[in-house]
């Protein structure tokens, strides 16, 4: 780029003053078209979902009881302490990318890039989770109509008799995938639209689920200790975030520095409302160990004699989940992209459409990768790929945005993180907490995609890096 570049080596750190120049001709621009409500509806459409309705009855099963609400509050207070740290970063950097972008203007390369290497698993994981979960209550749904497919396409291999594929959950990923395809502004709008249908749908679960509260299904409130309601938050924590994946639509937003950080704490505040209200419904109206792991909700209205309701919750929830997805893989695909602009990933992955500008590279192969491991793997080994990841990217966004606070003082911040530095610090603390929670299964899978990404950065991407100077610098 030939400027002067803080740093260097590993630790080379991007500019912030020339984060808006795009480096190399292969590389476009992204379309800005999104306000402040399609972007909160794209957070809320992020956090609200597989959180309340398959989640919640998960835990609430088999690890916390009815302290699945301590479980939310816990992961809740620790996602709130990072949501303001991506709030400032948010309004300081609105570029593709957030945590990864981020990191790599406050931190370094090297930092910048496991976090966007970690978020690329993650996000993608979380799709997949996300559509499993849906076709867990269209199960519920079919069967309840008297409609019942083939076992074999019902689930993944093991998770049940004769299940050989999860072919609702790996065509759902396509299909979202193809969405993302048409545009932003096209995607957005079917979003929008969605969460309003989803939000619907949780306050009649709520507003309902509470004349059929019995206060005796409380008791006892921590069935497994207060332990497991910490366990419980460190799987719930993905259902609490959804923000950060919407902070990487920033380059598309009509006016990120004002917008984006008011999206990403309303979208919070929204969220942790409902997950509140559902949980302590779901937990009163059903004994914890009776509740469905897979459509909890929709059992529990069943069993209150409310078959019609269960109906519209298991609809809603097939209807509302999907946003999620959404959310998730527009994540994906947006720090791909940026990684790719800045080199460190080939830029052949940074070509938009022509006439969309949207990475359409990406987004399909996203959609394929999401595809095969909703399809063929159980959702407990799916869902144990997406926590440690997201936890260490809150951790890197509370340091990186203590640090830039206190090397760069000067730059024009819209929204400032309240309580530097103690809430950055609580929210890093909270994160570092929640990850010791993680089974040790989650650290091997985390260090062999670690050891996978030290090799990619110096095999290609610190030569490559629109960083690197003469004497580093490879051919694309």
């Amino acid at each position: 780029m030939g400027r002067l570049r803080p740093g260097t080596g590993v630790l080379r750190r991007k500019p912030i003053e020339l984060v808006d120049e795009t480096p190399g001709e292969e590389s476009v621009q992204l379309t800005k078209v999104l306000g402040l409500w399609q972007l909160t509806a794209i957070g809320v459409g992020g956090i609200i979902g597989a959180g309340i309705f398959t989640l919640a009855g998960t835990v609430a099963n088999r690890t916390a009881g009815p302290a699945v609400v301590v479980s939310f509050l816990i992961a809740g207070i620790a996602s709130a302490a990072a949501a303001f740290s991506y709030a400032e970063f948010a309004g300081l950097v609105p570029k593709a990318g957030s945590a990864y972008t981020y990191g790599y203007v406050a931190l370094g390369e090297l930092p910048g890039w496991f976090i966007g290497w970690d978020l690329l698993l993650e996000y993608t994981a979380i799709v997949s989770v996300v559509a499993i979960g849906i076709s867990g209550y269209l199960s519920f749904l079919l069967g309840d109509v008297g409609l019942h497919l083939p076992a074999w396409m019902l689930g993944a291999p093991g998770t049940g008799e004769g299940h050989r594929v999860d072919l609702f959950a790996a065509a759902l990923c396509l299909l979202i995938a193809y969405l993302l395809t048409l545009g932003i502004k096209n995607a957005a709008r079917f979003e929008t639209v969605v969460v309003v249908v989803k939000v619907a749908v949780v306050l009649l679960v709520i507003i309902v689920g509470f004349f059929h509260v019995d206060a005796a299904n409380y008791t006892p409130f921590f069935p497994y200790g207060v332990g497991g309601a910490a366990t419980g938050a460190a799987t719930v924590f993905f259902a609490v975030f959804g923000y950060d994946a919407m902070s990487t639509a920033a380059e598309e937003s009509k006016d990120a520095t004002r917008h984006m950080p008011r999206a990403i704490i309303y979208s919070l505040g929204i969220a942790m409302v409902l997950y509140v209200l559902a949980c302590l419904v779901l937990t009163g109206m059903q004994h914890y160990t009776q509740i469905d792991p897979r459509s909890g909700f929709s059992s529990a209205f069943l069993s209150a004699g409310l078959r019609r309701l269960a109906d519209v919750i298991a609809a809603g929830a097939i209807i509302g989940i999907l946003t999620v997805m959404f959310t998730f893989m527009l994540g994906v695909t947006r720090v791909w992209f940026a990684m790719s602009r800045d080199g460190l990933l080939p830029r052949w992955f940074a070509r938009t459409h022509p006439t969309r500008h949207v990475p359409t590279r990406v987004t399909w192969l996203v959609g394929a990768g999401s595809a095969v491991i909703a399809g063929l793997v159980p959702i407990g080994e799916a869902a144990e790929l997406t926590n440690i990841g997201i936890l260490l990217a809150f951790v890197v966004v509370c340091v990186a945005v203590i640090v830039l606070r206190y090397r760069r003082p000067d730059l024009p911040r819209t929204f400032r993180c309240p309580g530097m530095p103690v809430v950055p610090a609580l929210g890093a603390l909270f994160s570092l907490w929640l990850i010791t929670y993680l089974r040790w299964e989650t650290w091997a899978r985390f260090v062999v995609w670690f050891l996978i990404g030290l090799v990619i950065y110096f095999g290609y991407s610190y030569r490559h890096s629109a960083l690197a100077g003469p004497a580093e610098a490879g051919r694309p």
